[in-house]
């Protein structure tokens, strides 16, 4: 499969933030908050390469390494298995790849070196129990986490609010509504400074 290249501006998708892209697409594209960052103020943003493993082995994420392009975000389905299928090492080994970040349906550790890093990590667990190297998985076809499928190519979008990914098709018309949605907000905060009340600036008191 040809992957278009990370194009989009990452700090203006980091700023905008996924409460406000999530609103904004009107759609369920949150995934399940149970996956938290490893590291206080760790926020990524790039293309999802999917990513599933199996319990307890971590291979499949080797291999992801050698498929990723700059850009991309690992999302990984392991089914929630309380391991530390990701450390140091191949975080110092994604970086080298321009690889922005992972979203892990598992356990990481390392995280004080994550952190130092600046390797931006998001998981279902911290676990120091180490894993096999017995099944290379799949990486590239679809996977779906807790519930939400991820394709290849997706914009992934983290920060300590959560997860959104954002089919790659719909990319374009949901930054331009949170854009318009921060304006509108920015607007109605000027009104809540000079003494508004919620109520009245957004047709409360209207609600039987």
């Amino acid at each position: 499969m040809t992957v278009t290249p990370f194009t989009h501006d990452e700090a203006e998708l980091l700023e905008l933030g996924t409460a406000t892209l999530f609103e904004a697409a009107r759609s369920d594209c949150d995934l399940d908050p149970g996956l938290r960052p490893a590291w206080p103020g760790a926020r990524l943003c790039g293309t999802a390469l999917p990513v599933l493993a199996a319990a307890a082995d971590n291979l499949p994420l080797h291999w992801a390494l050698e498929a990723a392009v700059p850009g991309d975000v690992l999302v990984v389905d392991a089914g929630g298995s309380r391991c530390g299928y990701w450390g140091e090492v191949l975080s110092v080994a994604a970086l080298a790849r321009g690889v922005r970040g992972l979203v892990i349906d598992g356990g990481v550790r390392d995280t004080a070196q994550l952190e130092r890093l600046g390797f931006p990590a998001f998981s279902s667990s911290i676990a120091i129990r180490g894993t096999g190297k017995e099944w290379r998985g799949t990486v590239g076809a679809p996977v779906t986490l807790r519930g939400r499928t991820v394709r290849r190519g997706d914009l992934v979008v983290a920060d300590q609010d959560g997860i959104v990914v954002l089919p790659a098709e719909r990319v374009d018309e949901v930054v331009t509504a949170a854009r318009a949605r921060v304006e509108k907000e920015d607007a109605y905060m000027d009104r809540l400074r000079s003494g508004e009340l919620t109520l009245d600036i957004y047709a409360f008191r209207e609600t039987p």
